[in-house]
Protein backbone atom coordinates (compact mmCIF):
# COMPACT_ATOMS: atom_id res chain seq x y z
CA UNK A 1 0.00 0.00 0.00
CA UNK A 2 1.76 3.71 -1.25
CA UNK A 3 -0.90 5.97 0.04
CA UNK A 4 0.58 6.98 3.69
CA UNK A 5 -0.82 10.59 4.33
CA UNK A 6 -4.75 10.22 3.40
CA UNK A 7 -7.91 12.10 3.80
CA UNK A 8 -11.43 10.73 5.15
CA UNK A 9 -14.33 12.43 3.84
CA UNK A 10 -17.77 11.64 4.74
CA UNK A 11 -20.79 13.55 5.81
CA UNK A 12 -21.31 13.19 9.86
CA UNK A 13 -22.36 10.08 10.63
CA UNK A 14 -20.44 7.93 7.36
CA UNK A 15 -18.19 5.76 10.26
CA UNK A 16 -15.03 8.09 9.16
CA UNK A 17 -14.01 7.75 12.75
CA UNK A 18 -14.75 4.23 13.08
CA UNK A 19 -12.90 3.38 9.34
CA UNK A 20 -9.81 5.21 10.69
CA UNK A 21 -9.36 3.66 13.87
CA UNK A 22 -9.00 0.72 12.12
CA UNK A 23 -7.32 1.82 9.23
CA UNK A 24 -4.54 3.18 12.10
CA UNK A 25 -3.70 0.19 13.09
CA UNK A 26 -3.48 -1.59 9.65
CA UNK A 27 -1.13 0.62 8.38
CA UNK A 28 0.26 1.71 11.26
CA UNK A 29 -0.14 5.58 10.99
CA UNK A 30 -1.44 7.75 13.70
CA UNK A 31 -5.51 8.47 13.40
CA UNK A 32 -5.89 12.69 13.47
CA UNK A 33 -9.48 13.34 14.34
CA UNK A 34 -9.83 17.01 14.60
CA UNK A 35 -13.55 16.30 16.17
CA UNK A 36 -11.47 14.53 19.22
CA UNK A 37 -8.87 17.29 19.34
CA UNK A 38 -11.90 20.11 19.43
CA UNK A 39 -13.77 18.08 21.84
CA UNK A 40 -10.56 17.68 23.92
CA UNK A 41 -9.93 21.19 23.91
CA UNK A 42 -13.63 22.04 25.03
CA UNK A 43 -13.32 19.30 27.97
CA UNK A 44 -10.05 20.99 29.09
CA UNK A 45 -12.11 24.30 28.82
CA UNK A 46 -9.29 25.65 26.82
CA UNK A 47 -9.88 29.69 25.44
CA UNK A 48 -9.83 27.53 21.95
CA UNK A 49 -12.26 24.92 23.41
CA UNK A 50 -14.46 27.59 24.73
CA UNK A 51 -14.72 29.06 21.42
CA UNK A 52 -15.43 26.02 19.81
CA UNK A 53 -17.95 24.94 22.47
CA UNK A 54 -20.63 27.79 21.33
CA UNK A 55 -19.82 27.03 17.67
CA UNK A 56 -19.97 23.92 18.20
CA UNK A 57 -23.05 23.62 20.28
CA UNK A 58 -25.23 25.45 17.19
CA UNK A 59 -24.21 22.64 14.54
CA UNK A 60 -21.51 25.08 13.35
CA UNK A 61 -18.25 24.63 11.98
CA UNK A 62 -15.33 26.01 13.88
CA UNK A 63 -13.39 28.84 12.07
CA UNK A 64 -10.56 27.60 9.48
CA UNK A 65 -8.02 29.63 11.45
CA UNK A 66 -8.53 27.66 14.78
CA UNK A 67 -9.04 24.35 12.80
CA UNK A 68 -5.62 24.67 10.89
CA UNK A 69 -4.01 25.46 14.33
CA UNK A 70 -4.96 22.62 15.52
CA UNK A 71 -4.26 20.56 12.20
CA UNK A 72 -0.79 21.76 12.04
CA UNK A 73 0.54 21.43 15.50
CA UNK A 74 -0.56 17.73 15.03
CA UNK A 75 0.80 17.24 11.73
CA UNK A 76 4.31 18.82 13.22
CA UNK A 77 4.59 16.07 16.07
CA UNK A 78 6.91 13.18 14.89
CA UNK A 79 4.69 10.14 14.84
CA UNK A 80 2.77 11.82 11.89
CA UNK A 81 5.98 12.06 10.19
CA UNK A 82 5.73 8.31 8.23
CA UNK A 83 1.97 9.12 7.29
CA UNK A 84 -1.19 9.59 8.66
CA UNK A 85 -5.35 9.50 8.41
CA UNK A 86 -7.06 13.13 8.74
CA UNK A 87 -10.51 12.58 9.72
CA UNK A 88 -12.67 16.21 9.93
CA UNK A 89 -10.24 17.97 8.34
CA UNK A 90 -9.83 19.49 5.81
CA UNK A 91 -14.17 20.35 5.62
CA UNK A 92 -13.70 23.69 3.59
CA UNK A 93 -11.82 24.64 0.29
CA UNK A 94 -9.88 27.15 2.57
CA UNK A 95 -8.77 24.33 4.82
CA UNK A 96 -7.89 21.99 1.82
CA UNK A 97 -5.61 25.05 0.29
CA UNK A 98 -4.23 25.66 3.50
CA UNK A 99 -3.25 21.42 4.24
CA UNK A 100 -1.50 21.98 1.03
CA UNK A 101 0.17 24.36 1.58
CA UNK A 102 1.52 23.40 5.24
CA UNK A 103 2.20 20.19 3.54
CA UNK A 104 4.53 21.74 1.13
CA UNK A 105 6.38 23.63 3.33
CA UNK A 106 7.14 20.06 5.30
CA UNK A 107 8.42 18.90 2.14
CA UNK A 108 4.94 16.45 1.84
CA UNK A 109 1.92 16.10 0.12
CA UNK A 110 -1.57 13.78 0.12
CA UNK A 111 -1.14 10.59 -1.30
CA UNK A 112 -5.30 10.32 -1.60
CA UNK A 113 -8.52 11.46 -0.31
CA UNK A 114 -10.91 8.19 0.97
CA UNK A 115 -14.68 9.49 0.71
CA UNK A 116 -17.02 7.42 2.18
CA UNK A 117 -20.28 8.18 0.99
CA UNK A 118 -23.55 7.46 2.59
CA UNK A 119 -27.41 7.88 2.52
CA UNK A 120 -28.72 11.26 4.30
CA UNK A 121 -31.87 9.87 5.95
CA UNK A 122 -29.56 6.89 7.54
CA UNK A 123 -26.70 8.92 8.45
CA UNK A 124 -29.42 11.17 10.56
CA UNK A 125 -31.12 7.78 11.91
CA UNK A 126 -26.92 6.32 12.66
CA UNK A 127 -26.26 9.68 14.55
CA UNK A 128 -29.69 9.59 16.60
CA UNK A 129 -29.18 5.87 17.61
CA UNK A 130 -25.06 6.96 18.59
CA UNK A 131 -26.49 10.35 20.63
CA UNK A 132 -29.06 7.74 22.65
CA UNK A 133 -26.18 5.12 23.41
CA UNK A 134 -23.11 7.90 24.34
CA UNK A 135 -25.99 10.81 25.34
CA UNK A 136 -24.54 13.06 23.15
CA UNK A 137 -26.33 16.36 23.69
CA UNK A 138 -25.31 17.77 19.94
CA UNK A 139 -26.91 15.00 18.29
CA UNK A 140 -30.36 15.62 18.40
CA UNK A 141 -32.36 15.88 14.86
CA UNK A 142 -32.60 19.46 14.08
CA UNK A 143 -28.67 19.91 14.47
CA UNK A 144 -27.75 16.80 12.48
CA UNK A 145 -29.88 17.99 10.02
CA UNK A 146 -27.85 21.74 10.26
CA UNK A 147 -24.56 19.56 10.09
CA UNK A 148 -25.85 17.54 6.67
CA UNK A 149 -26.38 20.97 5.01
CA UNK A 150 -23.72 22.41 5.87
CA UNK A 151 -21.86 19.65 4.91
CA UNK A 152 -23.04 19.34 1.49
CA UNK A 153 -22.36 23.48 1.23
CA UNK A 154 -19.10 23.28 2.59
CA UNK A 155 -17.50 19.94 2.65
CA UNK A 156 -18.90 18.39 -0.52
CA UNK A 157 -17.28 20.68 -2.94
CA UNK A 158 -13.88 19.17 -1.94
CA UNK A 159 -14.74 15.54 -3.38
CA UNK A 160 -14.53 17.93 -7.07
CA UNK A 161 -11.32 19.74 -5.68
CA UNK A 162 -9.76 16.50 -4.65
CA UNK A 163 -11.00 14.81 -7.50
CA UNK A 164 -9.56 17.77 -9.93
CA UNK A 165 -6.14 16.14 -8.17
CA UNK A 166 -6.79 12.72 -9.00
CA UNK A 167 -6.67 12.23 -5.34
CA UNK A 168 -10.56 11.23 -4.56
CA UNK A 169 -11.43 7.62 -3.81
CA UNK A 170 -14.91 7.01 -3.28
CA UNK A 171 -16.12 4.23 -0.97
CA UNK A 172 -19.80 3.33 0.09
CA UNK A 173 -19.92 3.58 3.39
CA UNK A 174 -23.72 2.27 3.81
CA UNK A 175 -22.49 -1.69 3.98
CA UNK A 176 -21.66 -3.01 7.67
CA UNK A 177 -18.16 -1.86 9.17
CA UNK A 178 -15.89 -4.90 7.96
CA UNK A 179 -17.32 -4.38 4.45
CA UNK A 180 -16.70 -0.84 4.26
CA UNK A 181 -13.37 -1.73 5.85
CA UNK A 182 -12.41 -4.34 3.32
CA UNK A 183 -13.96 -1.82 -0.18
CA UNK A 184 -11.46 0.86 1.71
CA UNK A 185 -8.31 -1.26 1.81
CA UNK A 186 -9.19 -2.42 -1.43
CA UNK A 187 -9.43 1.07 -2.97
CA UNK A 188 -6.30 1.82 -1.24
CA UNK A 189 -4.06 -1.46 -2.36
CA UNK A 190 -5.02 -0.04 -5.80
CA UNK A 191 -4.32 3.31 -5.40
Amino acid sequence: MSATNIVLLGAPGAGKGTQAARLMETLAIPHISTGDMLRAAVAAGTPVGLKAKAVMDAGQLVSDEIVIGIAGERLAESDAQKGFILDGFPRTLAQAKALNELLESMGSGLDCCLALTVDTEAVVERLLKRAEIEGRADDNEETIRERMRVYEAQTAPLLDYYGGQSLLREVSGMGGVDEVFKALLGTLESS
